[in-house]
């Protein structure tokens, strides 16, 4: 019995040391340790409230992105406290069926989310939404702060401008009120029956409204208003145009070799375009020799088209920088540049086209011409 007491105690000891180790003194202040990180990863989340109709449908769009960490069914916009599925269906409450999406601004941007629910309504309808009639089943965006606000009014504009309805849209956008929880039975309606759920949906005319308004094109976003649409093609058409590394860099978020790439030792003028996509990301103008070997800018051409998120790879923080419409990677920028900007994008060239300045026009990038006048 010694012998087992003995070996118990230097178990204990050894499970104790590696506590020690890891900066913890019990498993307690471990969980602790543990919680406070958990805390800290929710406190970097942020918030977005959309009504598209039958949050069923909603909630279901939204969880299928990247960046979106939790999506919430519930009713807001109303007056009545802590209202019911069976009041708020019934009208009379001023609240509409309505979506909470929590989500990492580092993964994905509000305007990205923005696009998703504009592509995923119908934003002349002012009465409800294909099957679901009556005003608790309008559209409407909820902002949390005056930048969501400025968001929402410009891609609302920029949807208006584009042509793509005949009657204007009807959403309203409106200050986010409180916002109370929709049964249990609702949360994830399409994951617990998804043979109902797939029943309602096709009977509702959803998907058939949009695949006529929306097949065959992308969101509408200021870049493609002042061009053309850019958008990712298919991962085999990807693997049939691209060389072994440029689809590793893109897709991968490989790193191509410093020294040994096409494009870090560049001099003519021109712009730089995503390889996958063909959205203009870098002008020659703002192009310098870093010493890195790879290509630097100072900064991006059209700034809507370079997305940043947070990179916790190889044990740091850095900045990626990816595609918006292409979502490709295509470097990192960091904080060591020359100015007026002090930023450094260091960008891959396996995840560029360079454009010269005399194919701009025929390129259909022509109204870059004036940087090189």
């Amino acid at each position: 019995m010694n012998q087992v007491v003995a070996m118990k105690t230097f178990i204990f000891s050894i499970v104790l040391g590696l506590f020690s180790i890891l900066g913890c003194q019990n498993p307690t202040n471990h969980e602790i340790i543990a919680s406070e990180m958990m805390e800290k990863q929710a406190q970097e989340l942020e918030t977005a409230t959309f009504a598209g109709g039958c949050f069923w449908c909603v909630e279901s769009d939204f969880e299928k992105l990247e960046g979106v960490i939790e999506v919430i069914s519930g009713y807001t916009g109303g007056h009545k406290e802590e209202p019911t599925y069976e009041e708020v269906s019934a009208g009379g409450t001023g609240h509409l069926e309505a979506v909470q999406v929590r989500y990492d601004p580092s993964r994905i941007t509000y305007k990205e989310l923005l696009d998703i629910f504009w592509t995923h309504v119908d934003p002349t309808d002012a009465g409800g939404q294909f099957v679901d009639r009556g005003p608790q089943y309008r559209t409407a965006i909820f902002y949390h702060n005056e930048e969501q606000k400025r968001l929402a009014e410009e891609s609302r504009d920029q949807l208006n401008e584009s042509g793509r309805f005949d009657k204007p849209v009807a959403t309203e956008i409106a200050m986010a009120q409180p916002f109370y929880r929709a049964e249990d039975y609702h949360q994830d309606y399409y994951k617990k029956n998804p043979i109902r759920y797939k029943l309602y949906r096709n009977h509702s005319g959803r998907d058939r409204f949009l695949k006529k308004v929306w097949a065959k094109s992308t969101p509408i976003t200021e870049a493609q208003s002042k061009n053309k649409a850019y958008a990712k093609p298919a991962d085999e058409v990807l693997r049939k145009n691209l060389t072994p590394m440029q689809y590793d860099v893109t897709q991968n978020e490989g790193t191509e070799p410093p020294f040994n790439n096409e494009y870090w030792d560049n001099k003519r003028e021109g712009i730089y375009v995503d390889i996958v996509s063909g959205e203009p990301l870098f002008s020659s103008r703002d192009k310098f020799d870093s010493g890195t070997g790879w290509p630097s800018f100072t900064k991006p051409l059209e700034p809507d088209n370079v997305l940043e998120r947070k990179d916790r790879r190889l044990f740091m923080v850095r900045t990626e920088v990816r595609s918006k419409h292409g979502d490709s990677h295509l470097g990192h920028v960091f904080p060591d540049g020359p100015e007026p900007t002090g930023l450094r994008y260091c960008i891959n060239s396996a995840a560029l086209r360079f454009i010269p300045r005399e194919d701009l026009e025929k390129e259909g990038y022509g109204q870059y011409l004036k940087l090189f006048e």
